[in-house]
C-alpha cells in the first residue's frame, strides 16, 4: 500500500510523539524531586532517529526510491534511560533546575513542531482546493 502522507509529516508525527513522552518524563521527574531513591528519567530519540535517516538516505541514493526513508521513519521510536547518578544524599537523581530548563526547551520544540505541522497541512489544503 502506498501512503499519500509525505515523509515530512511522518517525521513531524514521530517528533511530536517523542516530545509528548519527553514532556511526561520531565513532569514525572519534577513531581518526584523529593522522593528518596527516585531515578531521573531521560527520553532519548534524536540520535537514533538521525542515524536511521542517514542510513536510509545512503540506501536511497543507491536505488533512487523513497520506501527506505519511510521505513526508517516508521521503525524508530524513543526509549527511556535512567542514569544511575544521584544528585542528593537520599539518592534522588533529579536536578529540579535542570528539569525546569528542559521543560521550557521542550515546550518551545513542541510549539515549533505544531507550527510546522500546521504549515504542512495548510500547503496540502491549498494544493487540494486550488
Amino acid at each position: 500500500m502506498v501512503s499519500l502522507t509525505p515523509n515530512s509529516l511522518r517525521m513531524m508525527e514521530k517528533s511530536m510523539s517523542f516530545l509528548w513522552a519527553k514532556q511526561a518524563a520531565i513532569l514525572d521527574n519534577i513531581s518526584n524531586a523529593e522522593t528518596p531513591y527516585y531515578k531521573q528519567k531521560n527520553i532519548l530519540f534524536e540520535e537514533s532517529f538521525q542515524e536511521a535517516l542517514q542510513a536510509a538516505d545512503r540506501k536511497r541514493e543507491g536505488s533512487g526510491t523513497q520506501p527506505a526513508m519511510r521505513k526508517a521513519i516508521e521503525s524508530v521510536s524513543w526509549r527511556v534511560e535512567e542514569p544511575e547518578e544521584a544528585v542528593r544524599m537520599d539518592d534522588n537523581g533529579v536536578n529540579t533546575t535542570e528539569q525546569m530548563v528542559e521543560l521550557m526547551r521542550n515546550a518551545y520544540q513542541m510549539q515549533y513542531v505544531y507550527q510546522s505541522i500546521s504549515s504542512e497541512l495548510n500547503a496540502l489544503r491549498t494544493a487540494i482546493n486550488g
